[in-house]
Protein backbone atom coordinates (compact mmCIF):
# COMPACT_ATOMS: atom_id res chain seq x y z
CA UNK A 1 0.00 0.00 0.00
CA UNK A 2 0.97 3.66 -0.27
CA UNK A 3 1.57 5.52 2.96
CA UNK A 4 2.99 8.81 4.24
CA UNK A 5 6.11 8.26 6.35
CA UNK A 6 7.97 10.50 8.74
CA UNK A 7 11.42 9.98 7.23
CA UNK A 8 13.13 11.91 10.05
CA UNK A 9 11.99 14.36 12.70
CA UNK A 10 11.69 17.90 11.43
CA UNK A 11 9.81 20.30 9.16
CA UNK A 12 6.78 19.31 7.05
CA UNK A 13 9.05 18.27 4.17
CA UNK A 14 10.09 15.12 6.09
CA UNK A 15 6.69 13.63 5.22
CA UNK A 16 7.20 11.44 2.15
CA UNK A 17 5.07 9.07 0.10
CA UNK A 18 6.30 5.49 0.51
CA UNK A 19 5.34 1.84 0.07
CA UNK A 20 4.44 -0.15 3.18
CA UNK A 21 2.99 -3.60 3.81
CA UNK A 22 -0.76 -3.57 4.28
CA UNK A 23 -1.44 -3.94 8.02
CA UNK A 24 -2.80 -7.21 9.32
CA UNK A 25 -5.71 -6.72 11.72
CA UNK A 26 -5.23 -8.24 15.15
CA UNK A 27 -7.95 -9.78 17.31
CA UNK A 28 -10.80 -7.31 17.71
CA UNK A 29 -9.62 -5.17 14.77
CA UNK A 30 -10.89 -4.56 11.25
CA UNK A 31 -9.05 -3.47 8.11
CA UNK A 32 -10.26 -0.22 6.61
CA UNK A 33 -9.65 0.87 3.02
CA UNK A 34 -8.96 4.51 3.79
CA UNK A 35 -10.69 7.14 1.69
CA UNK A 36 -9.63 10.12 3.81
CA UNK A 37 -7.70 10.90 6.98
CA UNK A 38 -7.95 13.90 9.29
CA UNK A 39 -4.91 15.93 10.32
CA UNK A 40 -4.49 16.89 13.96
CA UNK A 41 -1.95 18.78 16.09
CA UNK A 42 -0.61 15.54 17.60
CA UNK A 43 0.44 14.52 14.07
CA UNK A 44 2.56 17.66 13.89
CA UNK A 45 4.12 16.97 17.28
CA UNK A 46 4.86 13.38 16.23
CA UNK A 47 6.51 14.62 13.04
CA UNK A 48 8.75 16.85 15.15
CA UNK A 49 9.70 13.99 17.48
CA UNK A 50 7.73 15.33 20.44
CA UNK A 51 4.85 12.83 20.57
CA UNK A 52 5.81 9.17 20.19
CA UNK A 53 3.14 6.59 19.32
CA UNK A 54 2.08 4.38 22.22
CA UNK A 55 3.61 0.88 22.37
CA UNK A 56 2.28 -1.38 19.64
CA UNK A 57 0.85 1.44 17.51
CA UNK A 58 1.90 2.14 13.93
CA UNK A 59 4.76 4.60 13.48
CA UNK A 60 2.79 6.25 10.67
CA UNK A 61 0.97 9.44 11.70
CA UNK A 62 -2.80 9.73 11.55
CA UNK A 63 -5.35 9.35 14.35
CA UNK A 64 -8.61 9.28 12.38
CA UNK A 65 -9.83 7.89 9.09
CA UNK A 66 -12.97 7.24 7.09
CA UNK A 67 -13.45 4.48 4.57
CA UNK A 68 -14.79 0.97 4.02
CA UNK A 69 -14.33 -2.11 6.18
CA UNK A 70 -12.65 -4.64 3.88
CA UNK A 71 -11.22 -7.22 6.28
CA UNK A 72 -10.80 -8.48 9.80
CA UNK A 73 -13.08 -10.57 11.93
CA UNK A 74 -16.39 -9.06 13.00
CA UNK A 75 -16.92 -10.22 16.57
CA UNK A 76 -20.63 -9.72 17.20
CA UNK A 77 -20.04 -9.68 20.95
CA UNK A 78 -17.96 -6.53 20.52
CA UNK A 79 -19.94 -4.94 17.69
CA UNK A 80 -22.45 -2.57 19.33
CA UNK A 81 -23.28 -0.77 16.09
CA UNK A 82 -23.89 -3.87 13.96
CA UNK A 83 -21.06 -3.14 11.53
CA UNK A 84 -20.13 -5.56 8.74
CA UNK A 85 -17.69 -5.96 5.87
CA UNK A 86 -18.45 -3.34 3.22
CA UNK A 87 -19.80 -0.72 5.64
CA UNK A 88 -18.57 2.87 5.54
CA UNK A 89 -17.10 3.85 8.89
CA UNK A 90 -15.03 6.52 10.56
CA UNK A 91 -12.54 5.32 13.13
CA UNK A 92 -10.27 6.57 15.89
CA UNK A 93 -6.74 5.18 15.68
CA UNK A 94 -3.62 5.23 17.84
CA UNK A 95 -1.63 5.78 14.62
CA UNK A 96 -1.39 4.65 11.00
CA UNK A 97 -4.06 6.83 9.43
CA UNK A 98 -1.88 8.36 6.70
CA UNK A 99 -2.10 5.25 4.52
CA UNK A 100 -4.33 3.53 1.95
CA UNK A 101 -5.23 0.89 4.53
CA UNK A 102 -5.40 1.06 8.31
CA UNK A 103 -6.37 -1.35 11.05
CA UNK A 104 -8.61 -0.16 13.85
CA UNK A 105 -10.30 -1.72 16.86
CA UNK A 106 -13.88 -2.52 15.90
CA UNK A 107 -15.03 -0.82 19.12
CA UNK A 108 -13.49 2.45 17.91
CA UNK A 109 -15.34 2.39 14.58
CA UNK A 110 -18.58 4.31 14.10
CA UNK A 111 -20.92 4.24 11.11
CA UNK A 112 -20.57 7.31 8.90
CA UNK A 113 -23.46 9.64 9.79
CA UNK A 114 -26.12 9.71 7.09
CA UNK A 115 -25.47 12.30 4.42
CA UNK A 116 -21.76 12.80 5.11
CA UNK A 117 -18.96 12.34 2.58
CA UNK A 118 -15.83 10.36 3.42
CA UNK A 119 -13.88 13.60 3.80
CA UNK A 120 -16.43 14.99 6.24
CA UNK A 121 -16.52 11.73 8.18
CA UNK A 122 -12.72 11.63 8.43
CA UNK A 123 -12.80 15.00 10.20
CA UNK A 124 -14.90 13.66 13.10
CA UNK A 125 -13.30 11.01 15.34
CA UNK A 126 -10.28 12.63 17.01
CA UNK A 127 -11.98 15.92 17.85
CA UNK A 128 -15.37 14.45 18.75
CA UNK A 129 -13.90 11.77 21.00
CA UNK A 130 -11.63 14.37 22.64
CA UNK A 131 -14.36 16.95 23.21
CA UNK A 132 -16.87 14.47 24.57
CA UNK A 133 -14.32 12.84 26.87
CA UNK A 134 -13.11 16.12 28.33
CA UNK A 135 -16.00 18.59 28.24
CA UNK A 136 -18.83 16.20 29.07
CA UNK A 137 -17.18 13.30 30.92
CA UNK A 138 -14.31 14.91 32.84
CA UNK A 139 -15.62 18.47 33.23
CA UNK A 140 -19.27 17.38 33.44
CA UNK A 141 -20.68 20.38 31.57
CA UNK A 142 -24.28 20.79 32.64
CA UNK A 143 -23.88 18.84 35.89
CA UNK A 144 -21.84 21.15 38.11
CA UNK A 145 -22.83 23.80 40.65
CA UNK A 146 -24.25 25.98 37.87
CA UNK A 147 -26.55 23.28 36.48
CA UNK A 148 -28.67 23.25 34.43
CA UNK A 149 -27.66 26.62 32.93
CA UNK A 150 -23.91 26.12 32.70
CA UNK A 151 -21.57 27.98 30.37
CA UNK A 152 -18.50 26.89 28.38
CA UNK A 153 -15.45 28.87 27.25
CA UNK A 154 -13.48 27.29 24.40
CA UNK A 155 -9.90 28.49 24.01
CA UNK A 156 -8.88 28.36 20.34
CA UNK A 157 -12.43 28.20 19.04
CA UNK A 158 -11.46 28.13 15.36
CA UNK A 159 -9.34 24.96 15.68
CA UNK A 160 -10.66 21.52 14.85
CA UNK A 161 -11.26 20.87 18.55
CA UNK A 162 -12.75 24.32 18.97
CA UNK A 163 -15.36 24.16 16.22
CA UNK A 164 -16.42 20.75 17.52
CA UNK A 165 -16.76 21.89 21.13
CA UNK A 166 -18.70 25.01 20.16
CA UNK A 167 -21.17 23.08 18.02
CA UNK A 168 -21.82 20.18 20.41
CA UNK A 169 -22.32 22.42 23.45
CA UNK A 170 -24.49 24.88 21.51
CA UNK A 171 -26.61 22.08 20.03
CA UNK A 172 -27.19 20.77 23.56
CA UNK A 173 -28.44 24.15 24.73
CA UNK A 174 -25.47 25.56 26.64
CA UNK A 175 -24.15 29.11 26.40
CA UNK A 176 -20.77 29.02 24.67
CA UNK A 177 -17.99 31.60 24.44
CA UNK A 178 -14.77 31.19 22.49
CA UNK A 179 -11.40 32.84 21.91
CA UNK A 180 -9.69 33.21 18.53
CA UNK A 181 -6.82 35.20 17.06
CA UNK A 182 -8.53 37.37 14.45
CA UNK A 183 -11.84 39.09 13.80
CA UNK A 184 -12.48 36.71 10.89
CA UNK A 185 -11.99 33.68 13.12
CA UNK A 186 -14.17 35.24 15.81
CA UNK A 187 -17.02 35.68 13.35
CA UNK A 188 -16.60 32.05 12.24
CA UNK A 189 -16.91 30.88 15.85
CA UNK A 190 -20.07 32.93 16.31
CA UNK A 191 -21.55 31.50 13.12
CA UNK A 192 -21.06 28.02 14.60
CA UNK A 193 -22.90 28.83 17.82
CA UNK A 194 -20.60 30.84 20.08
CA UNK A 195 -22.63 33.58 21.73
CA UNK A 196 -19.53 35.78 21.80
CA UNK A 197 -16.07 35.19 20.38
CA UNK A 198 -13.16 37.05 21.97
CA UNK A 199 -10.12 38.20 19.99
CA UNK A 200 -7.30 37.27 22.34
CA UNK A 201 -4.95 39.70 20.58
CA UNK A 202 -7.09 42.73 21.41
CA UNK A 203 -9.31 41.69 24.34
CA UNK A 204 -8.93 40.15 27.79
CA UNK A 205 -11.02 36.99 27.90
CA UNK A 206 -11.34 37.21 31.70
CA UNK A 207 -12.93 40.65 31.54
CA UNK A 208 -15.22 39.72 28.65
CA UNK A 209 -16.60 36.50 30.15
CA UNK A 210 -17.10 38.20 33.51
CA UNK A 211 -19.09 40.95 31.81
CA UNK A 212 -21.17 38.43 29.86
CA UNK A 213 -22.06 36.43 32.99
CA UNK A 214 -22.86 39.27 35.39
CA UNK A 215 -19.42 38.82 36.99
CA UNK A 216 -20.16 35.16 37.81
CA UNK A 217 -17.69 33.59 35.40
CA UNK A 218 -18.00 30.46 33.28
CA UNK A 219 -18.51 26.92 34.54
CA UNK A 220 -16.17 25.02 32.21
CA UNK A 221 -13.10 26.08 30.22
CA UNK A 222 -11.64 23.82 27.51
CA UNK A 223 -7.97 24.79 27.40
CA UNK A 224 -5.47 23.94 24.65
CA UNK A 225 -2.98 26.63 25.72
CA UNK A 226 -2.06 26.03 29.40
CA UNK A 227 1.04 27.95 30.53
CA UNK A 228 0.24 31.47 31.70
CA UNK A 229 -3.40 31.06 30.68
CA UNK A 230 -4.21 28.74 33.57
CA UNK A 231 -4.05 31.30 36.38
CA UNK A 232 -6.23 33.69 34.37
CA UNK A 233 -8.67 30.88 33.64
CA UNK A 234 -9.12 30.20 37.34
CA UNK A 235 -10.08 33.85 37.75
CA UNK A 236 -12.56 33.52 34.87
CA UNK A 237 -14.31 30.52 36.47
CA UNK A 238 -17.54 30.63 38.43
CA UNK A 239 -17.51 29.06 41.89
CA UNK A 240 -17.33 25.30 41.42
CA UNK A 241 -15.94 25.78 37.91
CA UNK A 242 -13.67 23.39 36.02
CA UNK A 243 -10.70 23.89 33.70
CA UNK A 244 -9.81 20.90 31.54
CA UNK A 245 -6.43 21.02 29.79
CA UNK A 246 -5.94 18.99 26.60
CA UNK A 247 -2.80 20.57 25.10
CA UNK A 248 0.19 22.67 26.15
CA UNK A 249 0.67 25.11 23.28
CA UNK A 250 1.56 27.87 25.76
CA UNK A 251 3.86 25.77 27.91
CA UNK A 252 3.73 22.99 30.50
CA UNK A 253 4.27 25.12 33.61
CA UNK A 254 1.93 27.52 35.37
CA UNK A 255 1.93 29.50 38.60
CA UNK A 256 -1.37 29.15 40.46
CA UNK A 257 -3.11 30.73 43.42
CA UNK A 258 -4.23 27.58 45.18
CA UNK A 259 -6.11 29.51 47.87
CA UNK A 260 -8.55 30.48 45.11
CA UNK A 261 -8.94 26.82 44.19
CA UNK A 262 -9.79 25.95 47.79
CA UNK A 263 -11.99 28.92 48.53
CA UNK A 264 -14.08 28.66 45.36
CA UNK A 265 -14.08 24.87 44.92
CA UNK A 266 -12.36 24.97 41.55
CA UNK A 267 -11.14 21.97 39.59
CA UNK A 268 -8.10 21.81 37.29
CA UNK A 269 -7.91 18.59 35.33
CA UNK A 270 -6.73 17.29 31.97
CA UNK A 271 -6.20 14.23 29.86
CA UNK A 272 -4.66 12.75 26.73
CA UNK A 273 -6.71 10.36 24.63
CA UNK A 274 -4.23 8.46 22.50
CA UNK A 275 -2.79 6.09 25.15
CA UNK A 276 -6.14 5.23 26.76
CA UNK A 277 -7.32 1.61 26.39
CA UNK A 278 -9.80 0.46 23.76
CA UNK A 279 -12.46 -0.15 26.42
CA UNK A 280 -12.34 3.52 27.47
CA UNK A 281 -12.63 4.74 23.89
CA UNK A 282 -15.46 2.29 23.24
CA UNK A 283 -17.52 3.96 25.97
CA UNK A 284 -16.99 7.35 24.32
CA UNK A 285 -17.96 5.88 20.94
CA UNK A 286 -21.23 4.61 22.42
CA UNK A 287 -22.00 8.02 23.94
CA UNK A 288 -21.25 9.78 20.66
CA UNK A 289 -23.46 7.40 18.70
CA UNK A 290 -26.35 7.93 21.12
CA UNK A 291 -26.03 11.65 21.90
CA UNK A 292 -24.14 13.35 19.03
CA UNK A 293 -24.60 11.33 15.83
CA UNK A 294 -28.34 12.18 15.72
CA UNK A 295 -27.46 15.89 15.94
CA UNK A 296 -25.12 15.50 12.96
CA UNK A 297 -27.75 13.66 10.94
CA UNK A 298 -30.30 16.37 11.76
CA UNK A 299 -27.87 19.02 10.49
CA UNK A 300 -27.55 20.71 13.88
CA UNK A 301 -23.83 19.88 13.96
CA UNK A 302 -21.86 20.07 10.72
CA UNK A 303 -18.30 19.01 9.91
CA UNK A 304 -16.12 22.07 9.33
CA UNK A 305 -13.48 21.16 6.72
CA UNK A 306 -11.19 24.04 5.82
CA UNK A 307 -9.28 22.31 3.03
CA UNK A 308 -8.72 18.90 1.49
CA UNK A 309 -5.30 17.85 0.19
CA UNK A 310 -4.29 14.89 -1.93
CA UNK A 311 -2.55 12.42 0.39
CA UNK A 312 0.75 12.97 -1.42
CA UNK A 313 0.54 16.64 -0.37
CA UNK A 314 0.78 15.82 3.34
CA UNK A 315 3.74 18.20 3.76
CA UNK A 316 1.68 21.11 2.41
CA UNK A 317 -1.20 20.15 4.68
CA UNK A 318 1.08 20.18 7.72
CA UNK A 319 2.45 23.58 6.72
CA UNK A 320 -1.10 24.92 6.64
CA UNK A 321 -1.80 23.39 10.06
CA UNK A 322 1.27 25.10 11.51
CA UNK A 323 0.32 28.45 9.97
CA UNK A 324 -2.84 28.48 12.14
CA UNK A 325 -4.69 30.35 9.39
CA UNK A 326 -7.33 27.66 9.00
CA UNK A 327 -10.78 27.37 10.56
CA UNK A 328 -11.81 23.80 11.34
CA UNK A 329 -10.22 20.63 10.00
CA UNK A 330 -7.62 19.82 7.34
CA UNK A 331 -8.08 16.46 5.62
CA UNK A 332 -5.95 14.19 3.41
CA UNK A 333 -7.75 12.24 0.69
CA UNK A 334 -6.74 9.10 -1.18
CA UNK A 335 -9.61 9.76 -3.59
CA UNK A 336 -9.25 12.45 -6.31
CA UNK A 337 -9.53 15.95 -4.85
CA UNK A 338 -11.80 18.20 -6.88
Amino acid sequence: MKAIEITEFGAPEVLKLAERPTPQPQAGEVLIKVAAAGINRPDVFQRKGAYAPPPGASDLPGLEVAGEIVGGTIDEKHNPFGLKIGDRVCALLAGGGYAEYASAPLLQCLPVPAGLTNVEAASLPETFFTVWSNVFDRAQLGHGEGAPNETLLVQGGSSGIGVTAIQIAHAMGYRVFATAGSEEKCRACEALGAERAINYNTEDFVEVVKSLTNDRGVDVILDMVAGSYVSRELTALADGGRVVVIALLGGAKAELNLSEVLRRRLTLTGSTLRPRPVEFKAKIAAQLKERVWPLIEEGRIKPVVHRVFDAAQAAEAHALMESSTHVGKIVLSWEPVA
